[in-house]
């Protein structure tokens, strides 16, 4: 066995580690340690990380004790006399960061934040031999033989481009994933709902006794847990445009839940962004499975492109193979001539019409694994996922609501204000992704009494709300706030008992917040302060 760490001598760990573990490991190491050696080896050998022994206690990792996915050992041996460049050192590529250092690979990492702001675990990786590039210029005279790129970072950055053109071969994290990975990969993307779609289908398959991995985009990065994931296992994976855009590997098992115009502040067009998404399932062979939502014409035209088997999901008619919703509101799996009942839509617990959605497209992607009982029993019971219309409280009579997830026109459109049978209070506003909002400016109209707007997309989305055809001034009532802060004062002071407040921004938060989980996050701290 050519196991990484058994390559490595006492002393070479000791300069790695001993930064950070001289006489007793701390609890944070303890779970970067989990994530690279798993819990169970972890917990084994207590004794020799507390006693700071750690160098001279590393045969415990015995292929008997520890079995190695070959390929993932194969993948990372074959870095390890490589010059390597990790661009961007945020939650993704920090895992992978390690893991090439235990290789014995030539890292540098490159991020544009300055070094007196990054954090410590940014230093440890330092610590243990990553030579940094940091803060302006990060990009600058970089030379690698192989670059891992961050999502977020377009590969036609120009920094990339150059080093492409001196025979760099580009990459990422989730690529290596996809690569080394021993199990079958069901993979989820779209504009809106591919975190509850992704988070479905690992609940109904974990119901059912499967072992599942769940992450990717949800927050996880699988790459590190591949070497404790079994053939038998299913990896459930989250997959955004940025992700998408360079992948030449697609998942066993592909959904696309729906698009619309997003990230077009980073894509360089709507065409560049609707090819990212195809790449989930472009590069399955015969035996794959594609779930496409028939009512959204951009994933219906899909259809003809896609190699394998193909299913779709509808609201609005029947699905000669997928699953679909009847006049009487009965959800039905057809394959063909045959139909399937499944549930009535009115037992899923989570509401609105984009969450019968997600269940019409995760019952697609599970179909064949799961049976129908397993099925119903997570839409009757499964509550949603935080920051998704979540209830943060009432006081006085006034229903609070967290949907920071409403990071797109779309979203909150079809989705918070699809939720409620009277108007609401609404905040809105954030970062600019360059996107349109006039067909938010009609849906406002209709379903909000009171707007509070702050960001960036403030002005914008006031614009597409006045120039509705059915708006008259005054309705909704528009009023502007500086920070979330005064945004959770002014719908205090507006809202009365029997009233709604949800913050569905419509807009990323980069303009305030590092993501969507932080602005909600802090939205419900300052509810929950209110007297």
């Amino acid at each position: 066995m050519s196991a990484f760490i058994l390559s490595l001598s006492a002393a070479s760990v000791n300069r790695r580690v001993g930064a950070y573990a001289p006489k007793r490991i701390s609890d944070k190491v303890k779970s970067r340690l989990q994530i690279l050696f798993g819990k169970d080896i972890l917990e084994k050998n207590a004794s020799a990380f507390s006693s700071g022994r750690f160098a001279e206690k590393l045969h415990f990792l015995r292929k008997e004790e520890y079995p190695m996915n070959s390929a993932f050992d194969t993948y990372f041996t074959g870095l390890k006399n490589k010059k390597i460049a990790v661009l961007g050192l945020g939650v993704s590529n920090r895992p992978l960061v390690r893991l090439l250092l235990e290789y014995g690979c030539d890292v540098v990492g490159c991020d544009r934040t300055p070094r007196e702001k990054l954090d410590a675990e940014v230093l440890e990786l330092e610590a243990m031999g990553c030579r940094l590039h940091v803060g302006d210029g990060y990009l600058d005279d970089v030379k690698a033989d192989i670059l891992f790129r961050t999502p977020g970072m377009h590969p036609n950055n120009p920094a990339i481009e150059t080093l492409r053109s001196r025979g760099a071969e580009v990459t990422s994290e989730m690529e290596a994933f996809f690569e080394v990975c021993p199990c079958p990969i069901i993979g989820v993307t779209g504009s809106d709902g591919k975190t509850t779609t992704t988070t479905l289908i690992s609940e109904m398959l974990k119901a059912e006794g499967k072992t599942v991995w769940l992450g990717g985009n949800i927050g996880t990065p699988l790459l590190p847990l591949t070497r404790q994931m079994k053939e038998t296992d299913l990896a459930v994976v989250e997959l955004s445009s940025f992700q998408l855009m360079d992948m030449t590997r697609s998942p066993q098992r592909a959904v696309v839940t729906n698009l619309a115009p997003n990230h077009l502040d980073i894509h360089k067009d709507m065409q560049e962004y609707i090819d990212a998404k195809k790449n989930i399932f472009l590069h399955q062979n015969a035996f794959g499975r594609t779930v496409l939502n028939a009512d959204n014409s951009i994933t219906a035209g899909f259809a003809p492109e896609v190699r394998g088997q193909l299913y779709t999901f509808s609201r609005r008619g029947r699905c000669a193979y997928g699953a679909w919703v009847d006049e009487a509101g009965r959800i039905l799996l057809s394959q063909g001539k045959d139909d399937t009942y499944v549930m009535d839509a009115s037992e899923i617990k989570i509401p609105g019409a984009i969450n019968v959605e997600n269940y019409l497209a995760a019952i697609c992607a599970v179909w064949g694994d799961v049976p129908i009982d397993i099925i119903r029993v997570v839409a009757r019971n499964f509550g949603g996922v935080e920051h998704r219309a979540e209830l943060v409280r009432e006081l006085d009579g006034v229903k609070w609501y967290n949907d920071s997830i409403g990071t797109s026109p779309t979203r909150t459109a079809r989705g918070t204000l699809s939720l409620y049978d009277r108007k609401i209070i609404l905040i809105a506003g954030g970062y600019d992704k360059k996107i349109p909002y006039d067909d938010l400016g009609p849906v406002i109209v209709g379903k909000v009494k009171t707007l509070v707007l702050m960001g960036a997309t403030g002005p914008k989305i006031e614009a597409a709300v006045k120039a509705a055809p059915a708006y008259e001034e005054g309705s909704p009532k528009i009023l502007h706030a500086r920070s979330m802060e005064e945004a959770v004062e002014i719908c205090r002071a507006e809202a009365q008992a029997g009233d709604i407040v949800s913050l569905s921004p419509a807009s990323a938060s980069f303009d305030l917040y590092a993501n969507f989980a932080e602005r909600g996050n802090h939205f419900k701290r300052l509810v929950n302060a209110l007297k």
